[in-house]
């Protein structure tokens, strides 16, 4: 036992600190944490370099959200009578008297009294929509329901196989893989003329978004530490809000289903162009180096980042051969512990049950109130697309703020933010039944109650995501951090079936999403970042560079954050 006795004079406290096992482990273990070895030291924690490929990066994420919400725009509904009738030129016996239904989905024969569905129509709409395309008028919900499910099975996949395409092919390389696979794949959904077909290639566009902004994260996640890979990591899905609000003026020049496929497939384009100004992971190359190449090419990718952050002081005189140390270090790693060793240690059962609950319940309603606003009404999906990207955008800051400010009780913050708002959500029953009421003044209030849960969810999600690392020790992280994506991701394809319960009533698919904010609040709420310290003060570190000064690089150390968290 050391102590320390404050001088004469001074009213310090006593500060007793005991020398443990881990203590002189981890002077004889080489620190391999991203932001702790010779990369980091170099390239800093962030600076101009990771800036520019952050944003590169992030952009994959406007075309995944065109992709998954497209759908409100290809397929919007159809007023009978007005833009589409029930054409009876079909039936044999001409000779019959028809009548057809107010909604023009059945035709009465009024000679017998049977009751059949309209099986051919004709549409006065200007706008040729893909449930034109596929007589699915009668249908449409259901058919979205059908279409969404396929694409959230490709998200599904597509994270399973990026994470297992990084096992051998670099990140970067993974990355430009899916964007060329999303433009084939994108177009051919675009044109395809049998539905079945379509819904194959939805999915096959949905496997390479996800692909990509999987090997996306793993390239950011690998160049940022500290504060900085949280704050990243929190921030990624702002830009899938940004395609969500750019997606309705996108549309708007289209007049085709088909054509508006192509508008969200060919931006992709540019993500292939801007791959040149974006480095690959530089962990990832020296983990699986066999021969002085990939030695070559991570310090080529170092040093252009230790240029463009200047700090090209900071490269020692033996640099490759630190960087060939830290290639053995990083080979030399141990095997990720097994998943049944997930669920041993303290709070470990807690974590695992939580954490997995909590993010399907959040990724079902970060992605089904989105759609749910089809429930309002076609002429309002516009400014009600737009008002959801910014809730979304809301709720990611808001996590932001949390992790930052309150991080201690962050988890806790977010689900009580979360079980608020979804109580509030719950109110529309109030005003379900109220004909008289505006209709202007209902779709407002209808959009307050859900726009405050959707920032909601989005802010816990993004966290989630974001921090659910600290949770589990440095060898259950990885494994950890995919099976709760993965399994998010399998009750993720219920999501878009809630929105059928429109047809009962427009509050209860609503409702049916802020029930699940607020199960999801209570596991959010029973969730908590081990604390490895309990030191009263940090300790002073002296530095020779006033770039180093700067508050957003000082150690953090109160919980252990420095984690490859790449593999979702």
């Amino acid at each position: 036992m050391v102590n320390q006795s404050p001088a004469r004079g001074h009213s310090s406290p006593v500060i007793h600190r005991s020398v443990t096992p881990e203590d002189d482990a981890s002077k004889r273990i080489p620190p391999t944490v991203p932001g702790s070895d010779i990369i980091g030291d170099v390239v800093g924690d962030f600076g101009i370099w990771q800036l520019r490929t952050i944003l590169i990066l992030f952009l994959c994420k406007i075309p995944a959200a065109w992709f998954m919400a497209c759908i409100i725009f290809t397929g919007p509904e159809l007023y009978p009578v007005s833009e589409f009738t029930c054409d009876t030129s079909y039936l044999e016996d001409s000779n019959a008297s028809y009548s057809v239904s107010d909604n023009q989905c059945h035709v009465l024969d009024e000679s017998s009294g049977s009751r059949s569905e309209c099986q051919q129509f004709t549409y006065m709409s200007s706008f040729d929509s893909l449930i034109m395309q596929f007589n699915l008028v009668c249908l449409r919900d259901i058919f979205v329901a059908w279409t969404q499910y396929w694409h959230l099975f490709g998200v599904l996949v597509g994270g399973v196989v990026g994470t297992k395409m990084m096992l051998g092919i670099s990140p970067r390389s993974t990355y430009c893989v899916g964007a060329v696979a999303q433009i084939v794949c994108g177009v051919v959904t675009g044109y395809a003329r049998d539905f079945s077909l379509h819904c194959a290639f939805r999915c096959l566009s949905a496997v390479c978004c996800a692909i990509m902004f999987t090997a996306g994260q793993a390239i950011f996640a690998d160049i940022t530490a500290g504060i900085h890979r949280i704050g990243a990591i929190i921030l990624y899905d702002t830009f899938w809000s940004v395609g969500v609000i750019l997606l309705p003026g996108l549309s708007s020049f289209f007049n085709s289903w088909s054509l508006i496929y192509v508008g969200i497939t060919f931006p992709t384009v540019l993500l292939i162009l801007l791959l040149y100004w974006t480095p690959d992971s530089p962990r990832w190359l020296l983990r699986r180096a066999t021969d002085r190449f990939a030695i070559d090419q991570v310090e080529e990718i170092v040093r252009e980042g230790a240029a463009i952050n200047d700090r090209t002081f900071k490269i020692p005189p033996d640099f490759r051969q630190q960087l060939e140390q830290l290639s053995e270090q990083l080979k030399a790693q141990p095997a990720p512990a097994p998943w049944r060793q997930l669920w041993v240690g303290k709070r470990a059962k807690t974590h695992m049950v939580a954490a997995h609950l909590s993010l399907a319940f959040f990724v079902i309603n970060f992605m089904g109130m989105l759609l749910n606003i089809r429930s309002f009404g076609r002429d309002y999906l516009v400014p009600n697309t737009i008002a959801m990207g910014f809730a979304e955008i809301i709720g990611c800051f808001l996590a932001l703020h949390f992790t930052l400010k309150h991080n201690k009780w962050k988890w806790q913050c977010a689900g009580i933010f979360n079980i608020l708002a979804g109580i509030l959500g719950c109110l529309g029953w109030i005003w379900t039944n109220a004909d008289t009421m505006d209709a202007d003044l209902k779709v407002t209030l209808w959009m307050i109650i859900a726009t405050i849960p959707k920032a909601a969810v989005s802010c816990a999600q993004s966290m989630i995501l974001a921090c659910m690392n600290e949770l589990m020790p440095a060898n259950k992280k990885q494994l950890f951090v995919f099976s709760v994506v993965t399994w998010a991701r399998i009750w993720l394809l219920s999501a878009p079936f809630f929105n059928v319960l429109k047809k009962i009533y427009t509050a209860l698919s609503l409702t049916s999403y802020c029930v699940f904010s607020i199960l999801g609040g209570i596991c959010t709420s029973l969730l908590l970042t081990p604390r490895l310290s309990v030191t009263p003060a940090v300790p002073q570190m002296e530095t020779n560079d006033k770039k180093e000064q700067s508050p957003l690089n000082a150690p953090v150390w109160t919980i252990e954050s420095e984690v490859n968290n790449t593999r979702l």
